[in-house]
């Protein structure tokens, strides 16, 4: 284990995993829902699970933000089939430098973790699997169910693209440093269930408006949807967090066919 070989930076989030039967769990987890052997690794940090992964012969990308992190993994961790990049995986334009299909994964720092399915979500036609450690009550809301409290609206972004799955909890001291909080593996495997059922554009409008005022019911949360249909759309007593993904795609189904109305009337 190299976790006493760089110093775990707060302001990036680093937290290093030092349990080696915690990565080896992460490392099998990873590309089990694909044959693809290509992944883009997102702050490897010290190479641990980067090793793991090398190991079962995947080719791996690894992005790392951190100068000390990329230096030290060029210098112990040299592999053909590994490539190191220093640059940060939310940067835009960086979509060029990643191959064009590709599983995601790694020990996310949780101050990012969002973000990074967000961008998974904007990638989605190469990203085949997201493999991923999260804050545990993050992990837990993204593949929640509907109706439940942590239900929101990663849950229904992700769920138009990827099956979800909690594999497992890892407990703090499993980190040097240790996190104050337990974290949870999550696996995304991607489908394409709904390919060309709903206006995506509209439907990610939709799932926020409605989540961003979740405590209201649709009518009220969606208003100027529900002006333009003469409150005529679906669900209109519900609340977001009341709706899976089907029940969303058919009210977005439904409000793209108003607006498309009301467009032609003032033509």
């Amino acid at each position: 284990m190299y976790q006493d070989k760089v110093r775990a930076k707060k302001f990036l989030g680093q937290h290093f995993l030092k349990d080696n039967d915690i990565a080896i769990a992460i490392a099998e987890a990873v590309g089990q829902s694909t044959q693809l052997k290509t992944i883009v690794e997102v702050g490897p940090g010290m190479g641990v699970l980067t090793s793991l992964l090398l190991e079962r012969n995947f080719d791996v990308l690894a992005v790392e933000i951190d100068r000390e992190s990329v230096a030290y993994l060029k210098e112990h961790l040299q592999h053909p089939k590994l490539r190191v990049i220093e640059d940060d995986f939310l940067r835009d334009g960086i979509e060029a430098e990643l191959p064009e299909k590709y599983v995601v994964a790694g020990n996310f720092p949780y101050h990012i973790s969002s973000q990074i399915l967000f961008r998974c979500l904007a990638w989605k036609d190469n990203v085949v699997e997201i493999t991923g450690m999260f804050q545990k009550e993050v992990a837990q809301r993204i593949v929640a169910p509907p109706g439940n409290k942590t239900y929101g609206i990663l849950s229904v972004l992700m769920a138009l693209y990827f099956d979800g799955e909690y594999l497992f909890t890892v407990k703090p001291e499993s980190f040097n440093p240790p996190p104050k909080v337990d974290s949870g593996v999550v696996r995304f495997k991607r489908h394409e269930l709904y390919k060309g059922e709903v206006n995506e554009v509209l439907y990610f409008k939709v799932v926020k408006m409605a989540f961003n005022q979740r405590r209201k019911t649709l009518r009220n949360a969606l208003k100027p949807y529900f002006n333009i249909a003469f409150d005529k759309l679906p669900f209109s007593d519900r609340r977001a967090e009341q709706l899976g993904v089907k029940d969303f795609i058919f009210l977005v189904n439904e409000i793209e066919s108003y607006l498309k109305n009301a467009e032609q009337k003032t033509i």
